[in-house]
């Protein structure tokens, strides 16, 4: 089962609502759950983990990873995600049963790999979550041939939110117009944002966007 640091809600009482933020390659759930003090003043009922991915990096003695990388091609994410994608659901299920609250009050909120974990998980829950941020990210599609199989395997439509760097080297920004495209031919609403002048990071700007956008989401 994942595991990771954890934010009670600010106001003190019961979670109406849980952010679950995912990390990126090479990281754990340290990377990103400070991104929940950041926003606890605007969701002061909200409840934040960010869960340890379920594999050690295989390339270095520290680090998490949601799945390997060997050729970084379309095959090898698609085939990382689908390997990821129960050990995250039963996860999401057990924290929501934790809290005793419904799918429905969730949001998912994934940088680089968290973000192509968030959108293949957060689009195939049997309830749909509140709504998705992406951060630096890829909508990870099958290979050709798959599509008819994997339009019939989407089961939610949360609206969603991603947001990519101009700079970033590691995930090219051509990813952000792609992953639009690909999200609204499946009936997904999408609000997309470039960040002018950052790299394979999140920013300022960003931070605020989706801040935003949890908070309307999750109201």
């Amino acid at each position: 089962m994942l595991d990771g640091p954890r934010l009670s809600p600010r106001s003190g009482g019961p979670a109406t609502s849980l952010v679950v933020l995912l990390h990126g390659y090479g990281a754990d759930g340290r990377d990103l759950i400070d991104l929940g003090d950041y926003w606890a003043p605007l969701l002061p009922n909200t409840a934040f983990i960010s869960p340890h991915a379920p594999e050690p990096l295989a390339i270095a003695p520290v680090g998490r990873q949601w799945f390997g990388y060997t050729e970084r091609n379309d095959r090898e994410r698609w085939v990382g995600v689908q390997s990821a994608q129960r050990a995250l659901d039963s996860f999401l299920d057990a924290e929501l049963a934790r809290l005793n609250l419904p799918g429905s009050r969730l949001a998912l909120v994934g940088f680089s790999q968290g973000t192509m974990m968030a959108l293949h998980v957060g689009l195939r829950r049997k309830v749909a979550p509140a709504g998705i941020v992406g951060f630096s990210g890829i909508h990870v599609l099958p290979p050709e041939g798959a599509t008819a199989a994997f339009a019939e395997e989407i089961t939610a439509r949360p609206p969603v939110l991603l947001i990519h760097g101009d700079l970033d080297q590691v995930i090219p920004p051509m990813a952000l117009p792609r992953a639009v495209e690909s999200l609204q031919q499946q009936g997904v609403v999408v609000r997309a944002h470039l960040s002018n002048g950052l790299a394979h990071g999140i920013d300022g700007t960003g931070l605020s966007l989706a801040g935003t956008f949890l908070t309307e989401v999750l109201a």
